[in-house]
């Protein structure tokens, strides 16, 4: 696999090897990728967890239990002030 990188990727990998961190530009490399594939699984857990709540929401909306969407917004403002009161903003 051949591929080609921007003069300033180059100097990152360079500058990562020169530091010590890294034995070789492969290294860095590998790295990288790693780091990628860590955060696709946290995207990919949290895209899960994501979808199971929106099912539960569904199911209770389908239950008739539902809070109209001037008391969430009310409720979410008191939780905000209380936030800022506590920060003491």
């Amino acid at each position: 696999m051949n591929i080609s990188l921007s003069s300033e990727i180059e100097k990152f990998i360079e500058s990562q090897v020169e530091s010590g961190k890294y034995p070789s530009a492969e290294e860095v490399i590998v790295a990288g990728i790693r780091l990628l594939e860590e955060r696709e699984r946290i995207y990919k857990g949290r895209f899960e967890e994501l979808k199971s709540e929106i099912l539960l929401g569904v199911e209770a909306s389908e239950r008739g239990e539902v809070i109209d969407g001037e008391t969430v917004f009310f409720q979410l403002q008191q939780k905000l002030q209380q936030r800022r009161d506590q920060a003491g903003l």
